[in-house]
Parts: C-alpha cells; structure tokens; sequence
C-alpha cells in the first residue's frame, strides 16, 4: 500500500494499494469494494514552476550566461576556469532553470531512479525539476557510478535528463574521473555483478569549474599568479584528454570589477532565456529529423558535421587559422563547429556565418593557456 500512489504515476494503469494479502483476495471476491488510486500526475507537471536558481541573481559575467545557454540548447558539456570568488559555483547552479522542462516521460523517468535509489521524497508525485547534483571531489567511483551488493544508482543516474557538477575538478582523483567516460559516451552506466547486470539511465549534462593553475590565479588582472610554467603544466596533466575531449565548452569567468559588484540592476531572468533555448532545441530537432539517434548538437559525429556544419570560405579561413593559432587537434575542431551549430540555431540561421565560427572559438581557454 505505501507504493501505491508512486504506482499510480503511471498512465495506462490502474493501481490498488493493499496492506495484506487477505485484502488482495478479499479484492478478488469483492471489487467492488476498493477505489484505486487515482493520480493527476500529468496536470502536477504542466503547473509546477522551476525551483532552480535564476539567472537574474548573477551580476556581470556575460560570456560565462552565455555559454551556459548556448550549453542547454546544444546539450554541450562545459568547464568553467577562473580564480576564487569568481562566480563559477553561481554560474554552474542556474543551468537547469534555464533547460526545457521536463516532458511526462522524461519525469517518469528521473522518479524512477530516484524511487530505485531511496531517495523519492514524496510518494506519488513526479520528480519535475532536472536535477542538479554535485558530488563531493572526495568522491569515489562508485559512488559515481553507482554500486552494492542490490545495484543503487549512483551519482551519475541521479543527474540523468539534468545536470552533474564536478566542483574543483582537478581535486578529483583521476581514476575516479575516468569512471565518467563511458557513461558520457553511451548516455548509461553498466554495472556488473557476479549474478546480474544493471544497466541505469545517465543521460546529463557535465558542468565542472576549476582554478587556472595551483594558486589560482593564473591570467587575473589583479593579484599576480606565482605557479611557475611546470606547475601549471602538471596541474592540468590532472586531467586526462579522453575526458577533456568530450567537455565542448571550455569557459573563461574573470573576477568582477568594483562596479560589477556594487551595481544595482539585474541581469535578465532565466525565463526568457528558456524560452531562446526551447526555440534553439526545436530548430534542432526539425533538422535532425532523418537522424532519430541525434537529439541536440552535441551528439554529432564527424560525418553529421559534414553534413549539417558546411562552412563558406570566410568562415573555414577564420577556423583554420584558429587551428593554427591554437594547435587544435581534430577533435577540437569537431566540438568548435558543434558549439558554432548551436550558436546558429540560438540565431534563428540554418547555415553556419563566420560570427557563429568566430564566437565558437572563443570558448576554447583551456587550448589557449596551454
């Protein structure tokens, strides 16, 4: 009976909650008897408002709003780097309220792995805020990734169909990081045990933010760095580049100017930035309608971006030369024209412009540190 009304958050079915099985063969001889259990789940979802952070709290930090929305209608994966005390944390905090609300389905299936896990706070009501979750970088890999002699989901699922924020990323230990590579990948976790095999959804969106250098403050105007050039070469050597190759968007967040901080004025609210997104998303999956494995830019192949990322000749001089500039690899230059697609569709364009390229590139800081 305690399960009944989570039951009941399935449409299709009828559901009966019972304590003990002479209730159930009592229900047997006399229906008529019991009422089930009866849910408006989907009319809970269409009412419910974002709980999330708004945008409008953020002072200053124009190109790091902007990657973030460029991130939640391409679905790319992003890094924020800048000191202390920088707004990383803030930044990183408002991505799900700018993300398309969950659909029915989509809900359904974030309350399931939170059911699963022990941790559905409610029962019978739909989980419809995307999650937000945010490991601690002692972290272990599985609890990432999920584990136990029952299989419970880990980190990783309970971020599925939202977001999963890795503070300091250079503080987790490599290995551990390597646990999220496949998953990245395959958009699921496998967990293997002796009799069986579990397979959890993690479908997210990875959000990590680190310092530029051991100090910190590595490219700040204000307060000099004092790494030297091999400190911070082993500093990043922390990260692998199987890891850092699937992280589109690599985002600079300067510290904020005395005015910034002591302005008045607001930023614009996460709502219309949604709003831009959802449009962003739609025109996305207009052009992907003969790819049902594609849902959002970043899940473009090499041969998905010859086809739907065609430059003129302005636009590939402009990427090359950043090739050059930059000693970009392949792979590099695949995720410059993802994020340049997404810029595109965020500008209403269905053909690639230098200004799409252009803008693309500059959300390379970690190339262009190192």
């Amino acid at each position: 009976a305690d399960n009944a009304t989570e039951a009941a958050v399935v449409n299709g079915i009828t559901v009966y909650g019972f304590e003990h099985l002479s209730d159930v063969a009592d229900f047997l001889d006399q229906p008529n008897r019991y009422s089930p259990v009866e849910i408006d789940s989907v009319g809970e979802l269409q009412v419910t408002q974002s709980t999330a952070p708004d945008l409008k709290d953020v002072k200053g930090q124009a190109h790091g709003r902007r990657a973030l929305e460029i991130a939640a209608a391409g679905g790319h994966n992003l890094i924020f780097v800048g000191p202390p005390g920088s707004g990383k944390t803030m930044l990183a905090r408002r991505l799900p309220g700018i993300l398309p609300p969950l659909s029915f389905a989509e809900a359904l299936e974030v309350t399931q792995i939170y059911s699963v896990a022990g941790l559905l706070k409610n029962r019978g009501k739909l989980i419809c805020d995307r999650p937000f979750r945010s490991p601690h970088h002692s972290a272990s890999g599985p609890s990432l990734v999920g584990g136990g002699s029952f299989p419970k989901p880990g980190e990783i699922s309970l971020a599925h169909r939202g977001v999963l924020f890795l503070d300091e990323l250079t503080e987790f230990k490599r290995n551990v990081l390597e646990f999220l590579r496949q998953p990245l990948e395959d958009g699921q976790v496998t967990i293997s045990r002796t009799r069986q095999s579990v397979q959890f959804p993690a479908q997210f969106t990875l959000v990590a933010s680190t310092n530029p250098c051991p100090c910190g403050y590595f490219g700040d105007p204000i307060q000099p760095c004092s790494c030297s050039p091999r400190q911070r070469e082993q500093y990043w050597s922390k990260l692998s580049g199987p890891l850092m190759d699937r992280i589109d968007l690599q985002v600079a967040v300067n510290r904020l100017k005395p005015e910034e901080i002591t302005r008045q004025s607001t930023g614009e609210e996460s709502a219309p930035v949604r709003e831009r997104v959802q449009v962003a998303r739609d025109r996305t999956r207009d052009r992907f309608q003969t790819e049902p494995t594609l849902h959002c830019n970043a899940q473009m192949q090499s041969h998905h971006l010859r086809r739907f990322c065609k430059l003129d000749d302005t636009s590939r001089n402009v990427l090359e030369s950043a090739i050059r500039k930059l000693g970009l690899s392949a792979r590099g230059t695949d995720r410059i024209l993802k994020v340049a697609r997404t810029i595109a569709d965020l500008s209403g364009n269905d053909d690639l412009k230098t200004e799409h390229v252009a803008e693309a590139i500059q959300y390379r800081t970690i190339d262009r540190m190192q």
